[in-house]
């Protein structure tokens, strides 16, 4: 199922992103260009020369790397302290369970998350953050138990939640970069949507029939909390000195957020309506057409153009594997939710409580049980707007 209502949708939704972004990308891209002949005599930049003149800009302009970071960021404030943001806007108390629990390895430790008010046991997780060998990679939130409710028994959900984090190294904390500790807050998300569901039936419970264009909604929007100082100060402090994330280093940390936002825009924007469009139009009298399609897609939105020899849609696996096929946007769509949800929390107060329980009341807690424009117009009194993620990207379009 999708949240959007029609193929037409979708393409507006796109076509609408890539025209407000598109005159930003071009100012970004001539910056570059700019930079590349007078810093490193390169006047003509090529469309795999990008990354890394783009790394070099970055670093130029902005003199922050995520290692520098890391030593604000030791586990030991980071959990605790994002404990404490969730407990305050959705009003619960998570902590380490007294349950004699059998655990795959001893890193491993498991939690127990209550409703604050009524001490209501709402579910249980299963924290293994850090990398071993034979581990697999990546970081991901995954069901172990759903909720169910039956006339004889109540089965709250547990969930696992697994990162690959650099281990601790002798008495010291694990030491996170900001990048790690957005992952965290991520899977925290889904976690949460996971566990905090008040829908007594599996095959909607938690995000369990959630279209696949609003799952991300909670997920990326607890991302927000990572860049907001109120958050940070919770979240942050030195290893060694327990100072919190100096207001310099938070300055340029957020100033370098958006670099090149436009330009990443219409990227993700060209690989969405190629997407889309592949599997909208097809025709089995005419074929494919998949470079045809791909190539007016690129003269529609895109400012950087790759060689005609390049073969980027033989390795494009979304287009035919996993989920996404047909559905890449749904990144895109659940950034602009996850954006106009969070803008609720910039007027009323990025931590307020009163707009934390109307998310958990109309999002976490009702799962794939109501259709999810309804739901998502409940809590933010309108149907979404792109302008939040626009202002969000430092886009001006």
């Amino acid at each position: 199922t999708r949240m959007a209502r029609s193929p037409e949708e979708v393409l507006g939704f796109l076509r609408d992103l890539a025209r407000r972004s598109r005159p930003q990308a071009e100012r970004e891209l001539a910056e570059l260009r700019d930079y590349a002949r007078e810093h490193h005599g390169v006047t003509g930049l090529e469309a795999w020369d990008i990354p890394y003149y783009s790394e070099k800009l970055r670093q130029h302009r902005y003199r922050i790397t995520q290692e520098e970071l890391k030593p604000w960021f030791p586990e030991t404030r980071v959990i605790p302290g994002m404990f404490e943001v969730i407990g305050r806007l959705f009003g619960v108390e998570i902590r380490r369970s007294d349950e004699p629990v059998e655990v795959w390895h001893p890193e491993v430790r498991f939690y127990e998350i209550r409703d604050r008010a009524s001490g209501e046991l709402l579910g249980q997780f299963y924290f293994d953050l850090y990398a071993r060998p034979h581990k697999r990679g990546g970081a991901w939130m995954a069901d172990c138990l759903s909720r169910i409710k039956t006339a004889g028994r109540e089965q709250i959900p547990v969930a696992f939640m697994t990162c690959n984090f650099t281990p601790p190294v002798g008495d010291q904390p694990a030491l996170l970069t900001h990048d790690e500790v957005q992952t965290l807050f991520h899977e925290f998300g889904h976690g949460l949507h996971r566990m905090l569901t008040r829908i007594d039936w599996p095959s909607i419970a938690g995000i369990s029939g959630v279209p696949w264009d609003a799952v991300e909604l909670p997920s990326q929007l607890m991302e927000n909390w990572c860049w907001e100082r109120e958050a940070l100060n919770l979240i942050s402090g030195h290893v060694e000195t327990g100072e919190p994330l100096p207001d310099d280093l938070y300055q340029r940390m957020i100033a370098a957020r958006n670099f090149q936002s436009a330009m990443q825009m219409l990227r993700q924007v060209e690989f969405a309506l190629f997407d889309f469009r592949i599997h909208h139009e097809y025709d089995p009298a005419r074929g494919g057409r998949i470079y045809e399609i791909l190539d007016e897609v690129r003269r529609e939105v895109a400012v950087v153009r790759p060689p005609e020899w390049n073969r980027f849609a033989h390795g494009f696996s979304h287009i035919f594997a996993g989920g996404y096929a047909a559905g890449y946007y749904a990144y895109k769509w659940a950034e602009v939710l996850s954006a106009d949800a969070f803008s609720l929390f910039e007027e009323n107060g990025v931590l307020d409580p009163e707009t934390g329980r109307l998310f958990r009341e109309t999002i976490l807690e009702q799962g794939g049980g109501a259709d999810a424009m309804e739901l998502f117009v409940a809590f933010r009194g309108r149907e979404p707007s792109i302008e939040p993620l626009l202002r969000h990207s430092g886009i001006e379009g």
